[in-house]
């Protein structure tokens, strides 16, 4: 055995001492607290028969339910990362009185109790709330529009016809729980963009939509998908700060996880973990996407 062999492997116990110690107390502690109580879900429904586990997951308001959870978490990601990008970029590219209070304020949900930021999302939005007494009316006077406009489609059954207490507060709160999850992704790599970049792309000619479209976004773009993926998964499995505005109707304002908590309270547990189940293999997928896009971004931004 070489000396340099020798020195490479005492350097790395003196960087890590106790490695095994360590890796074993983290894969018994992950193992608590993560994969086991995760692996009761599936063990609890492997005592269904597939009819049976059909029936519990692709029943008429159960699929209601994921239409809803599923559809309004991408609408709500989507605008999320359109408004969180604009909102990043003034945070890191201007100086105002107030940018700190504003920056400060973006972390406001994650650190909120998710049931508080409900009731308080309810009393603005709600018919005689302090913002729902002006907006509602308007909200409504729009999705009439709409049915006028186009008679095919059933808009006031799609969108509902007030703020809170229908789709639209589904909309609402998935949105406010889910932009810091954009901001923050996206600010650091504003941050790291040199405004000669911007400066450069003038002198050749570029105007200002050419510039943010062929220069800023194409450097953005791996950052504003990870917290668009983020924003989506944390919107999906929400549950506190939307049972107090969505209405909980069921088969058009019932969200997956407050039907699994019906379940709970009817004692249908194992009608519960199989929704669960659904619900966390869709979490594995976006999980999986997450770290995709990730490597992808440091990848990217390596080369």
């Amino acid at each position: 055995m070489s000396l340099s062999t020798l020195k490479s492997r005492a350097f790395r116990r003196r960087i890590l001492p106790g490695f095994g110690l360590s890796l074993g107390f983290t894969l018994a502690y992950l193992g608590l607290i993560v994969l086991i109580p995760l692996s009761a879900a599936f063990i609890r429904s492997s005592g269904m028969s597939w009819e049976e586990f059909g029936a519990a997951v692709a029943s008429p308001r159960v699929l209601a339910s994921y239409k809803l959870s599923f559809g309004v978490s991408l609408l709500a990601a989507s605008v999320n990362a359109f408004f969180g990008f604009i909102l990043a970029w003034v945070l890191v590219r201007y100086t105002f009185p107030g940018r700190g209070v504003i920056d400060a304020l973006v972390d406001l949900p994650f650190a909120l109790p998710t049931a508080v930021a409900g009731i308080a999302l309810t009393a603005i939005y709600a018919g005689n709330g302090w913002v729902g007494q002006w907006l509602e009316p308007a909200w409504a006077a729009g999705v009439r529009h709409l049915g006028e406009r186009m008679p095919g489609i059933d808009w006031a059954g799609w969108l509902g016809t007030k703020l809170a207490f229908d789709r639209a507060g589904v909309f609402i709160a998935l949105t406010f729980i889910g932009l810091p999850f954009v901001v923050r992704t996206v600010q650091p790599v504003i941050a790291e963009l040199q405004p000669e970049l911007e400066e450069a792309a003038a002198t050749l000619g570029a105007n200002r939509w050419q510039t943010m479209t062929r220069v800023i976004l194409p450097e953005l773009m791996p950052a504003l998908i990870t917290g668009f993926a983020l924003a989506f998964a944390r919107a999906l499995g929400e549950y506190g700060s939307v049972v107090f505005i969505a209405g909980n109707q069921p088969m058009h304002s019932e969200i997956t996880p407050l039907l699994i908590i019906t379940k709970l309270e009817q004692y249908d547990y194992r009608g519960a973990t199989a929704i669960a189940c659904v619900m966390l293999v869709a979490s594995f997928v976006l999980l999986l996407l997450i770290n995709l896009l990730q490597k992808w971004s440091r990848r990217y931004h390596q080369v």
